[in-house]
């Protein structure tokens, strides 16, 4: 059976794009269709223009393909991204996350497998606490999330989050380690999704 999965993502200075990519890679090679997408940029050209790395890659990333509820019907699994926000989920992808109220509604979201993957400036700077936050979204979906856990020794390598890849940003862009953890979590997200796929009626 055909598997398909979105990975779906806001960066702002590129760092969440860079794992998007790896974890889309993973779900490739796991032999998933994948879809990458990036949500639209909500901040002022003001904000944007005071960060020449944000600037350049808002301009960069252009051509990549912006979310539509259609990828969330066309997904058998989904991978979100997101920097961190003060502990949060970025706005950008919380205002995406705010309009599947009418897939919600229909029972379109459930059942669905879902993971995340964010970057903070600082080793403490709330990554955990947003990938947590992120999943409060997919309980109300109904849908299963599969985070990498202390599945394999690439987690480890890239910081042990199990709850997501995640990347401290002080020092540059996402390292091979964490772009090989993402690898992992996307190849994961596709061998569960085929898993459950596979299962037929519970």
């Amino acid at each position: 059976m055909s598997l398909n999965v979105a990975v779906i993502y806001y960066s702002a200075t590129g760092n969440v794009h860079q794992i998007a990519q790896a974890v889309a890679e993973g779900a490739e090679k796991a032999g998933a269709e994948v879809r990458l997408r990036r949500v639209a940029e909500l901040a002022p050209d003001s904000a944007i223009d005071a960060n020449p790395a944000w600037r350049a890659h808002t301009e960069a990333a252009a051509a990549v393909e912006l979310a539509t509820l259609d990828d969330l019907t066309w997904a058998d699994g989904i991978a979100f991204g997101t920097p961190t926000r003060f502990g949060n989920v970025a706005a950008q992808l919380k205002q995406f996350l705010d309009t599947t109220g009418g897939l919600w509604a229909a029972g379109e979201l459930a059942d669905k497998t879902v993971t995340g993957f964010t970057s903070a400036a600082n080793d403490h700077g709330g990554n955990e606490s947003t990938l947590l936050a992120l999943y409060h979204t997919m309980h109300h979906w109904g849908a299963i999330t599969v985070p990498p856990g202390y599945t394999d020794a690439s987690v480890y390598a890239a910081g042990g989050n199990p709850y997501g890849t995640s990347h401290a940003s002080r020092d540059g862009g996402p390292t091979e380690e964490v772009l090989v953890a993402a690898g992992f979590q996307g190849r994961r997200l596709a061998r569960i999704t085929a898993r459950i796929a596979g299962e037929g009626e519970a």
